[in-house]
């Protein structure tokens, strides 16, 4: 693809998967970031546009995307199942796991480490956030897409849904992105990037390097909901049949 100081951070993960790593290894938000262009991109998170163009350059179009699956030229119904079965399968394991990860490590360092208590006060709001979030999605949002998608398939009428038009749902949940996205962040400052202190027990390690893998699944997560499903599932429902 071709790179300008006006592409934006989603369309370049779309077209370019491999440059989520990029993203990611800068400290660039490619899932609710992912209107901004590149120059805007580069300036909130303070990285010279010169060496985020460089490293994009260097990735190249023609190595196999192993470690994804072109999500964009699926079914809506596929790829709402893979953020349930992986990401949503991810978040109910590890949240319980962290927290308590977070009580236990907090008690034992926050004498010395005031940051620890603040990081399991954000990280209790991530979580049950995220519960509540996944649930409307699994319950109402994802269903109604699958039925939409199908009723676009087949030529039927546009399906009825309390709420109106997908539009609305969908940005509830990109709000909660954003909120989510923004206590994270928090996280890592007060961790100083999930730096561990020299004295760290492996409870610690064990702690930042879940935070770390967290945060990571994350952005893909939010990923595909905001850059890829929902924008989508908008463009279906404006093209589908309405009841008359």
């Amino acid at each position: 693809m071709t790179l300008t100081v006006t592409s934006t951070i989603g369309e370049i993960v779309q077209q370019l998967p491999s440059s989520i790593r990029v993203f990611e290894d800068l400290g660039i938000d490619y899932c609710c970031g992912g209107g901004k262009s590149i120059a805007q991109a580069s300036h909130k998170a303070g990285v010279p546009l010169e060496l985020l163009l460089e490293r994009l350059g260097e990735l190249s179009e023609q190595v196999p995307e192993l470690d994804f699956t072109p999500w964009q030229r699926t079914s809506l119904a596929s790829l709402a199942r893979h953020i349930v079965e992986i990401h949503h399968a991810f978040v109910r394991k590890e949240v319980p796991r962290l927290n308590a990860l977070l009580q236990k490590v907090q008690a034992k360092h926050r004498a010395i480490r005031p940051e620890l208590t603040a990081m399991m006060l954000s990280f209790a709001f991530v979580g049950q956030d995220m519960l509540n979030h996944m649930q409307k999605e699994e319950q109402v949002l994802f269903p109604y897409i699958e039925r939409l998608e199908q009723a676009s398939l087949s030529g039927a009428l546009l399906p009825v849904a309390a709420f109106g038009s997908v539009a609305r749902p969908v940005e509830c949940m990109m709000r909660d992105h954003e909120r989510t996205g923004q206590a994270m962040q928090q996280i890592r400052q007060l961790s100083n990037g999930f730096t561990l202190p020299e004295s760290a027990c492996l409870s610690y390690r064990a702690l930042y390097d879940g935070l770390k893998d967290f945060e990571q699944d994350l952005h893909r997560h939010v990923h595909l909901e905001n850059n890829i499903l929902f924008p989508r599932a908008i463009e279906l429902e404006a093209k589908a049949c309405r009841p008359a």
